[in-house]
C-alpha cells in the first residue's frame, strides 16, 4: 500500500500540469494514466491539436515551474480575427479584429502543439522527486472515508491519499465511482485537427472563419519546412467530417483552401488528419468525498475561444490555492465545498456561452447566417462590450 498526499487519475495535459503544480508546491503526488504520453509530432498516436494558453495560464504554469521551459516554443497570439463568410458564396463579408494591445502589453496567449506540451511537462516531472508518474496504469476503484481515499489500480496495487484529483477525461472512472452525474449535449459534429503551410504569413493572428457546420480556425505555428504554418481545427457535421477525413489529399487541400476563403493562399497539408467528437458536458458537482474533479472530468466544451484547457488550469489554480491556504485540511469537505462553490458557477456560464456560440456557428439557413453576421457587427461596434468579452475570454473578468 502506497501513501501519498495526492493521487491524480489521468496523465493528459491537465493531469500532468496538476502533478507539476502540486509537486512544485511540496506535496507528494502519484499520477497514473492508462496510456503512455506520445511526445513526438510524427508518430502514431500523437495529438496533433494545439492549445492556446491564455495570459492567466502563464501564471499557473510559472508557479508549477514549467513556463520557462515552455515559453521558447510558444507562438504569440496578438490578434483574434473573426470572419463571417456565411453569404451566398464562400468569401468574407464581415471581418473584425480583437487586439490584445487593447487590453495589455501581452499577447492574448501563446499557442503550443499538444504533443510538445506533454514532452515538456514530462521533463519537468522528472526533476521532482516527490512526484511519481506511472504511465500504463489506470485507476479502477475508489473507496472514501472521512480521513482518506483508497484507490485500486490496474497493476493490482492500492494507494491511499488525502485527495484524489480526477483529471481522467469525459468518461472519468473516478467521477463515475463517486456517483457524480453529468449533463451532456451532442451536436452531431466532429472536428478535424491537422497542420498546414501557406504562402501568406499569419502575422501572429488567430483566424476563426464562420460559414456553416462549425468554425474553421487557423492558429499560428512556427514556420514548417521554411513556410508559414498554422494549426487548423475544422468543425463540421459528422458525416461531412468523416468524408473530409478520408478524402484524397489533393481534393482535401482544395476543399480546405476554399473553406478558408483563401485568406492565406492555397493551403498545403503538413500533417496527418485526426478526428475528434464534439460535445458539451458538465458534471453536476465539482467534488465528492476526498475527490475533486477538474478538466474534462468536470467540463467539456467545443473548441471555440480557447476555453478548454484554460478552464482546466483555472480549476487547478483554485485547487492549489485552497490546498496551500489550509495544508492540514487537504482533501477535507471544507476545502472541497469551497472548490465547488468557487468553480461551478463560472463553468456553467462558460459552458452555456460556448454552447450558444457553437450553435450559431452551425447555422445552415441563410436567415440564421445573416443574424449571426449582424450580431458580430453589433458586438464589435460597442467598444465597452467588445472589451468586456475579451476580458471574459481571457478569464480575467
Amino acid at each position: 500500500m502506497t501513501h501519498t498526499d495526492i493521487l491524480i487519475s489521468g496523465g493528459g495535459i491537465a493531469g500532468l500540469c496538476a502533478a507539476a503544480a502540486f509537486g512544485n508546491a511540496g506535496f507528494s503526488v502519484v499520477c497514473v494514466d492508462p496510456t503512455p504520453p506520445v511526445t513526438e509530432r510524427d508518430v502514431e498516436g500523437a495529438d496533433l491539436r494545439t492549445t492556446a494558453l491564455l495570459q492567466p495560464a502563464r501564471d499557473v504554469l510559472s508557479a508549477a515551474g514549467i513556463w520557462q521551459d515552455l515559453e521558447p516554443h510558444g507562438m504569440p497570439l496578438e490578434v483574434m480575427r473573426i470572419v463571417d463568410a456565411g453569404g451566398e458564396i464562400a468569401q468574407p463579408r464581415v471581418t473584425h479584429d480583437f487586439k490584445a494591445a487593447d487590453l495589455s502589453d501581452l499577447p492574448f496567449g501563446w499557442n503550443f502543439p499538444n504533443w510538445l506540451l506533454r514532452r515538456e511537462l514530462l521533463g519537468r516531472l522528472r526533476t521532482l522527486e516527490n512526484v511519481d508518474f506511472r504511465p500504463g496504469v489506470a485507476t479502477t476503484r475508489l473507496f472514501t472515508r472521512t480521513a482518506e481515499a483508497r484507490v485500486s489500480l490496474t497493476d493490482g496495487s492500492r494507494i491511499t491519499a488525502k485527495l484524489v484529483i480526477a483529471a481522467d477525461g469525459r468518461g472519468s472512472p473516478m467521477r463515475e465511482a463517486a456517483g457524480i452525474g453529468v449533463r451532456t449535449k451532442r451536436y452531431g459534429q466532429k472536428a478535424l485537427a491537422f497542420a498546414v503551410t501557406h504562402p501568406i504569413p499569419h502575422e501572429n493572428v488567430s483566424t476563426e472563419i464562420h460559414r456553416s457546420g462549425g468554425p474553421f480556425t487557423l492558429v499560428p505555428l512556427p514556420d514548417f519546412d521554411g513556410r508559414p504554418s498554422s494549426a487548423v481545427v475544422w468543425m463540421e457535421d459528422g458525416p461531412r467530417a468523416q468524408e473530409l477525413a478520408h478524402m484524397e489529399q489533393s481534393a482535401f487541400e482544395t476543399a480546405m483552401s476554399e473553406r478558408s476563403c483563401h485568406l492565406f493562399g492555397p493551403l498545403t497539408l503538413a500533417s496527418r488528419r485526426t478526428v475528434w467528437p464534439i460535445i458539451s458536458q458538465q458534471a453536476e458537482r465539482m467534488s465528492g468525498e476526498r475527490l475533486a474533479l477538474m478538466a474534462e472530468a468536470a467540463h467539456v466544451v467545443p473548441p471555440i475561444g480557447a476555453q478548454g484547457l484554460n478552464m482546466s488550469l483555472r480549476d487547478l489554480d483554485c485547487l492549489l490555492d485552497l490546498a496551500q491556504e489550509r495544508p492540514d485540511g487537504l482533501g477535507d469537505m471544507v476545502m472541497l465545498d469551497a472548490y465547488h462553490a468557487a468553480r461551478h458557477r463560472d463553468i456553467s456560464l462558460r459552458v452555456t456561452g460556448i454552447d450558444m456560440l457553437n450553435r450559431a456557428s452551425q447555422a445552415a439557413s441563410q436567415p440564421l447566417r445573416d443574424t449571426r453576421a449582424a450580431g458580430l457587427q453589433a458586438i464589435y461596434g460597442l467598444p465597452p462590450i467588445r472589451r468586456m468579452l475579451m476580458q471574459m475570454g481571457l478569464g480575467v473578468r
